[in-house]
């Protein structure tokens, strides 16, 4: 049988600086980020099965994308924990915000290396992640390829 990719797309809103970085983006700003993670798999063929015909149910690639990363980062303000940034964390979560602090500095690329990791580790071993495309602004996104990434 054929393989097929399946593509869902997500939002969320997410804060974040960029710590010794030379632009705007050094300050503590937002994005309304739109993510779509495409999987590559071969349909069920198994008449019997509930799922008969799909690569992956639309809903269980949902659960893991939603409880990996967009509820995670939903309304969450990002700092690279290895940055001077920890204390400003620190404040704010004092004051109730949702901070995350992550290994690396919060740009796009990371995020999406980042998101590509914690996907992988969900997807039942028939599905294989193929991309992710993570759109930062209405003309600016990062992309990741398995095949880039073999």
């Amino acid at each position: 049988m054929n393989k097929i990719r399946i593509t869902k797309q997500f939002s969320f809103e997410t804060g974040h600086a960029l710590y010794g970085y030379d632009g705007k983006c050094k300050n503590v700003h937002g994005h309304s980020y739109r993510l779509d993670v495409t999987v590559i798999g071969r349909p069920i063929s198994d008449n019997t099965n509930v799922k008969f015909g799909m690569v992956i149910d639309f809903g269980d690639l949902k659960t893991i994308v939603k409880d990996e990363i967009v509820d995670v980062f939903d309304h969450a303000t990002v700092f690279n924990k290895n940055t001077p940034h920890v204390e400003l964390a620190k404040e704010l979560e004092s004051r109730g915000h949702n901070v995350l602090l992550v290994d690396y500095q919060p740009t796009s690329e990371m995020m999406v290396i980042d998101f590509a990791k914690k996907i992988q580790n969900r997807l039942p071993d028939t599905i294989k992640l193929h991309s992710l495309k993570l759109q930062e602004t209405a003309t600016s996104f990062a992309e990741w390829f398995a095949s880039d990434n073999e």
